[in-house]
């Protein structure tokens, strides 16, 4: 039977589930250069158009539709077949509820674009983008997320996408990273983040989405949504909190971009956890969160590769510890209780969702190498990729805000006479 109130909850859930991937935009695109700030949204804000279409045609189908040896679903809801506005076995609509899993579908591999932001092709970038999310993605979403799913089944916990969303986009992103190589004259040549107020703004909507990510996730507005808001919060706070101590200790400074990624680091291990542990345990996750993730993101410098915005340091490790913490802390406020014996179905999974992410997208990569390559030229690199392959540019002063690249149709506008009625808009 509907009910009114888990609707409206999830409803609202669902518009915070969205403004995250333009959240995410600003996040990625105040970290790179200027000349690639365009092309790095375009990550985020292009997989909104690609992944919901594909979500729609068949992505809910293979993540929701009727199991197929737990491993991936029919195709019973493809192009929304019997996903109509009844309950379908729940409190809130069929429709609702696939829209508002599509949000997250939208966001995951927009994730992965941190890894290779500066450096892809666009057209690589959307034949991946496509691949994976239905490779990948809705293949993982089945495991854990429909009833027979292989992992659901064994036990796994995973309340809002700590393993389906975060660990796969994390570990997919490592391979990105090393396989497309590292941008040019890295690490030696400095590539400085060139608007780190948008960052923060990017942050600040993350932060204030992810209520929807968590809390919505528990499909109800009721206890269980309430745990999982407040556990959100406070795993964001510690995991800023803790990440600043640990620069404060290691650089003698709190910056506001280690604060800004402990914060979403936070958010990232308790998603996993968020309506099956108290608020006090999400504030020790938090705290693990900041200084674990600051760690992972110091790995890359050790190990060589270049993850230009570190996502699988906060993305992939956040999501893997997350996973584990969400089997020692998990208590009756989940209708749960926590034994170490969990602990280890949330280790089986972390490594099947990492094996399984990590060796289709290899795959994937290699595929879509020789078919029309991965990574833009050096000149390209250098000019940067907003007017080489958009056309356009984020900043210009004094400018028509395009490139000599402005695609043929274009036309600047027209100047008018001041006063004209035409110049004031009559």
């Amino acid at each position: 039977m509907i009910d009114s109130g888990d609707t409206a909850w999830l409803l609202v859930s669902t518009a915070l589930v969205m403004l995250m991937t333009p959240g995410l935009a600003l996040f990625y695109g105040g970290m790179v250069q200027g000349k690639n700030v365009l092309s790095t949204f375009m990550h985020s804000f292009f997989a909104l158009g690609i992944v919901s279409i594909q979500w729609a045609v068949i992505g809910y189908s293979l993540s929701f539709g009727d199991d197929v040896g737990g491993f991936i679903g029919g195709t019973n809801f493809a192009l929304l077949h019997d996903v109509g506005v009844d309950g379908a076995g729940r409190t809130v609509p069929h429709l609702l509820f696939m829209m508002y899993q599509g949000m997250f579908a939208i966001i995951t591999p927009a994730l992965i674009s941190g890894a290779f932001a500066e450096r892809m092709k666009f057209s690589a970038y959307c034949l991946f983008t496509l691949a994976w999310t239905t490779l990948v993605y809705d293949p993982v979403a089945h495991w854990v997320w429909h009833p027979d799913g292989w992992l659901a089944k064994l036990g796994a916990l995973d309340f809002a996408g700590g393993a389906v969303v975060h660990l796969s986009s994390g570990v997919s992103a490592l391979i990105v990273a090393i396989i497309l190589g590292k941008r040019a004259g890295y690490p030696h040549t400095r590539h400085q983040p060139h608007n780190l107020t948008m960052t923060i703004l990017g942050a600040g909507l993350l932060w204030f989405g992810w209520f929807g990510f968590n809390a919505g996730s528990a499909l109800k507005a009721d206890g269980s949504a309430v745990t999982a808001l407040v556990t959100t919060h406070l795993a964001a706070a510690a995991g800023a909190l803790s990440w600043g101590f640990v620069e404060m200790l290691r650089i003698k400074k709190v910056t506001m971009l280690g604060v800004a990624s402990g914060l979403v680091a936070g958010l990232v291990a308790i998603t996993p956890a968020a309506g099956f542990v108290s608020p006090m345990s999400a504030i020790w996750i938090g705290l693990a969160a900041g200084v674990v993730c600051y760690g992972g993101v110091l790995i890359k410098s050790k190990a060589g590769y270049d993850d230009a915005l570190d996502a699988f340091g906060v993305h992939g490790i956040g999501g893997a510890l997350g996973a584990v913490l969400t089997g020692v802390f998990a208590v009756e406020v989940g209708g749960l209780d926590g034994h170490w014996d969990k602990v280890g179905i949330q280790l089986l999974s972390i490594g099947a969702v990492a094996a399984y992410a990590g060796v289709v997208t290899v795959v994937l990569l290699l595929i879509i190498k020789a078919l029309i390559g991965l990574r833009v030229d050096a000149e390209t690199e250098n000019e940067g990729l907003d007017g080489a392959l958009h056309g356009e540019t984020g900043y210009a002063l004094g400018g028509s805000g395009t490139s000599e690249h402005a695609p043929a149709h274009f036309e600047p506008e027209a100047k008018l006479p001041m006063g004209s009625p035409e110049a004031v808009g009559a």
